[in-house]
């Protein structure tokens, strides 16, 4: 089952709603890959014990998981902590959610500025490189069980909304540089600038950076 992925359609409807453009301009994994976002899907009835799971934990040094039932009847505030995660936001580190049951969406900015929206279902586990602008909502059937994904307890607070300054937020920029250099050196950039200077020129600006999940 293939993760779907697709460029948004901005407007003022429903967070929550597809936000498809018309005709939709549907994103490939290997786009996604030349971001940063990692993807597998696996078994979400096996998370307890789940070879394949351990075996990316392994891989990645990720030592703690947290799950979270997010919907109405589960969450005090649930309307206003859904604004909160749709506030765009980087991270220091690496963000890893592995959905096993219900949707929902993390929206990515690509190179281009323009947003990218990821639907995830059970089973998907995908991973956000540190520095990468991101975003989440539920979809509208305002339900999802994730399993969050760390290298140690305590990054992943729900309702923080802690704000960092410009300067840390381009330290984290230049991770995320480095990620993308990592991934495919020879498309970063544009005509006559330094990879890190075009890649981090787009960091100025951006609302809601905070440490926070989601």
């Amino acid at each position: 089952m293939a993760l779907e992925a697709w460029f948004m359609q901005e407007n003022d409807d429903d967070q929550r709603f597809p936000h498809h453009k018309n005709p939709p301009e549907y994103v490939s994994l290997e786009h996604l890959a030349n971001l940063g976002v990692l993807y597998w899907h696996l078994d979400p009835e096996k998370y307890e014990n789940d070879p394949e799971l351990e075996k990316i934990r392994q891989a990645r040094g990720y030592s703690y998981m947290d799950l979270l039932d997010l919907c109405p009847e589960k969450v005090e505030n649930y309307e206003q902590k859904l604004k909160n995660f749709y506030t765009e936001h980087i991270h220091a580190d690496e963000e890893i959610r592995y959905c096993l049951a219900g949707s929902g969406y993390f929206d990515v900015r690509d190179k281009d500025d323009r947003w990218i929206r990821i639907l995830i279902k059970a089973g998907d586990l995908i991973v956000l490189p540190a520095g990468i602008y991101h975003r989440f909502t539920l979809d509208t059937s305002n339900y999802i069980k994730r399993n969050a994904i760390e290298d140690a307890i305590g990054f992943t607070i729900e309702n923080s909304t802690c704000f960092i300054s410009e300067a840390l937020c381009d330290v984290f920029m230049l991770r995320y540089v480095k990620c993308l250099i990592a991934v495919d050196e020879t498309v970063r950039g544009r005509a006559g600038m330094d990879p890190i200077q075009s890649a981090a020129g787009g960091s100025s600006g951006k609302k809601g950076v905070h440490q926070d999940h989601d």
